[in-house]
């Protein structure tokens, strides 16, 4: 799918925004502090209805404004069925100070977004694999999200029940019917989770050659206390070999939302090697290693959002990355420098203002 063309008003640094990108490569360069990334975030809140920056949308209206707008055409090339759509979405402050944020959903657009953020899912806590591998499978299997905020309002609320009860066997007994559910909807995810990593592995491994890493092979696996057990009989008896714990602690110790992946490099925990740069290569791997699946779990292929991903890369992997881009769709790179490539669209962004170099 591509953007065809995207208008805004009061969008963070922008009073008003009107850009038509080209239907491949398109490089948004500038000084830093000055959009770019305010303008990525606005194609992707576009293409899917979320930011990717912040859950917190009354960050997105412009300084002292109460709304923000984006109005703009997708467009899938899909040969099964083409199709044009107008989106309009809004962000706006109600009477009562809250914010809403509304939009119609667009069924077959997807967007991948790649930020420096994304160095957390190989070097940072277990939340940032987790919250990867979920972004992943809510963008392969739409039912993902919907079973995850479930999951964690059953979390939520096992977990009072834990902090106000005493472990007797009234506790006991409150938590049962919650139990139920958390099992169900938890091995929901962590079915969809293995699927997920399962989609990127083959891909993963080739993007990571295509892009010149010179390390050796790339793995990557869901890790959980269950093994490789798949029914919600098994995460029940986790809950139950786990009461003492619980009790100690006051809270749910077994789960989905324990759960992490190992990403490794010959075997050997990715985090423990390599320089910054080896490890945002493997970052930004991950991230491209979504497209093949996406694509086919969707249609349509997403468009590729990438803040400043050259930063921190040798002159020879610039030119990897830049190579591997080349087979995508409709790409959107920023960088304070832009690179040589011919036939991409290059957009100079400067004080909340965008023109065509």
């Amino acid at each position: 799918m591509q953007i065809g063309s995207v208008d805004a008003v009061d969008f963070r640094n922008y009073r008003t925004l009107s850009l038509a990108p080209g239907p491949r490569l398109n490089v948004l360069s500038g000084p830093n502090g000055q959009g770019k990334t305010n303008l990525l975030e606005a194609l992707g809140l576009l293409v899917t209805g979320r930011s990717f920056r912040t859950p917190r949308i009354a960050e997105i209206p412009r300084w002292g404004s109460r709304s923000a707008s984006l109005t703009g055409d997708l467009v899938s090339a899909a040969a099964a069925s083409p199709s044009r759509r107008t989106v309009r979405r809004t962000v706006e402050q109600l009477d009562d100070g809250r914010w809403q944020s509304r939009g119609e959903a667009v069924e077959w657009a997807r967007a991948i977004a790649f930020g420096w953020q994304d160095l957390e899912i190989v070097n940072g806590a277990p939340s940032a694999r987790r919250g990867f591998i979920d972004g992943v499978a809510g963008r392969l299997y739409p039912a993902h999200r919907a079973a995850l905020i479930q999951f964690r309002q059953i979390l939520t609320r096992r977990n009072r029940l834990l902090q106000g009860g005493s472990g007797d066997a009234a506790t006991r007994a409150r938590l049962e019917p919650w139990d139920a559910q958390f099992a169900a909807v938890g091995m929901e995810l962590v079915s969809r989770r293995r699927r997920a990593v399962a989609a990127l592995q083959t891909e993963l491994a080739r993007v990571y050659g295509a892009l010149g890493a010179t390390r050796g092979k790339v793995e990557i696996r869901y890790r959980t206390a269950l093994g490789e057990a798949s029914d919600a009989a098994a995460l029940l008896a986790a809950l139950e070999r786990a009461q003492r714990e619980e009790v100690r602690r006051r809270q749910t110790v077994v789960g989905p939302h324990r759960d992490d992946l190992a990403i490794e490099i010959d075997g050997a925990d990715a985090r423990a090697f390599g320089s910054r740069g080896q490890q945002r290569l493997l970052a930004l791997a991950l991230r491209l290693a979504e497209l093949l699946p996406v694509t086919e779990a969707a249609g349509t292929t997403p468009v590729l959002l990438l803040d400043d991903a050259l930063s921190e890369l040798d002159p020879a992997a610039r030119e990897q990355v830049v190579r591997e881009l080349g087979a995508a769709e409709q790409v959107f790179l920023t960088t304070p420098e832009p690179p040589t490539v011919k036939g991409a669209a290059v957009f100079y962004v400067n004080a909340g203002a965008v023109v065509a170099a």
